[in-house]
């Protein structure tokens, strides 16, 4: 199939890290579409809108024209204009996926997405995470993925000595429990803990690698389910907290295979500082779990078995009940 994912901007690299996975492993031919660049990290670009000149826009109308598939991204349609063009007027013809990251309006108001996809007919929804499935139940959960034998994503031959360091990349602090890790951190130093924090914010992506890579443990969030940033650093075989909750926990422990996961789980500031005083002064055991979670990445959550899991999804697509090209 011919695929063009198309979005505003793209999820934290998930597209485009998709769509690569899916040229390189699978027999689809897959585009990404973008209009914004936001935040600093450096997400690879395909089909940009600022970037294209007169031969780009022409290469975008191909894409447009000769897609089997459109996949958007967040919360862009059909209706979304790409410079001259509307996916709209190609819409004929077309299969159609929504693919949904957690956007604010989304988590705001599943209700108004839902109604729409129903009043559209359209029957291709995924997800990224599974607390997603609880605002849009008719949808299937795509894990993300990260080509965890990149040398960016493989562990680092050595870490730095001691004293300990927790990674965390936060892309908006408000949401991911930034001053709580900030609070507890404080509170352990205070102890006389020796703990070092990387907080990395707003670098570009290549640098965020590098700087992750570095650090003997990583601080996701707790929001009950996981980021990019979790699967990141387990790749890099670095012991991951994160405050899952069960109903996430159970989906991920169904698409692993395994009842264990990897991820060391704190859901309040209490279990966080519990967690993290652990794997300071326990260096036998942070270097366990940091091979634990590499194993798990190249075993259980490969970049191979999340595109299978995509390409199967692909192979089931289905025209939408109201007809193609309908809006």
């Amino acid at each position: 199939m011919n695929i063009l994912m198309i979005a505003v901007n793209d999820p934290a690299g998930t597209a485009s890290g998709l769509a690569d996975a899916l040229n390189r492993l699978t027999a689809h031919r897959c585009r990404v579409a973008t209009l914004e660049t936001r935040y600093n990290h450096g997400w690879r670009k395909d089909l940009h809108l600022p970037d294209l000149d007169e031969a780009g826009l022409a290469e975008l109308e191909a894409a447009l024209r000769g897609a089997d598939v459109f996949h958007f991204h967040m919360t862009a349609d059909e209706h979304l204009r790409l410079g001259p063009f509307l996916p709209a007027d190609f819409l004929r013809g077309k299969l159609v996926v929504h693919h949904h990251h957690g956007h604010p309006d989304f988590r705001a108001h599943p209700e108004k997405y839902r109604a729409r996809y129903a009043r559209r007919g359209r029957r291709n929804l995924l997800v990224s995470t599974p607390d997603l499935l609880r605002l849009l139940p008719e949808a299937r959960w795509q894990p993300n993925a990260v080509p965890e034998h990149a040398p960016a994503y493989r562990p680092p031959a050595r870490r730095p000595p001691e004293p300990p360091r927790v990674a965390h990349a936060p892309t908006r602090k408000e949401l991911k429990n930034t001053a709580d890790l900030l609070a507890v951190v404080a509170e352990l130093r205070a102890d006389g803990l020796d703990l070092e924090l990387e907080l990395i914010d707003d670098a570009p992506h290549a640098e965020c690698l590098r700087r992750k890579a570095r650090c003997h443990m990583a601080f996701d969030h707790m929001q009950g389910y996981y980021g990019m940033s979790s699967l990141e650093s387990l790749a890099q075989g670095v012991p991951v907290v994160a405050g899952l909750d069960d109903w996430c926990a159970g989906h991920m422990r169904a698409f692993a295979g395994r009842a264990e996961l990897p991820w060391i789980v704190a859901r309040d500031r209490s279990e966080l500082r519990a967690a993290l005083a652990r794997l300071a002064r326990d260096p036998e055991a942070r270097e366990a779990a940091g091979r634990a979670a590499r194993r798990f990445m190249e075993e259980c959550w490969s970049e191979a078995r999340v595109v299978a899991l995509l390409d199967n999804f692909y192979a089931g697509l289905r025209p939408d009940h109201a007809g193609a090209g309908r809006a």
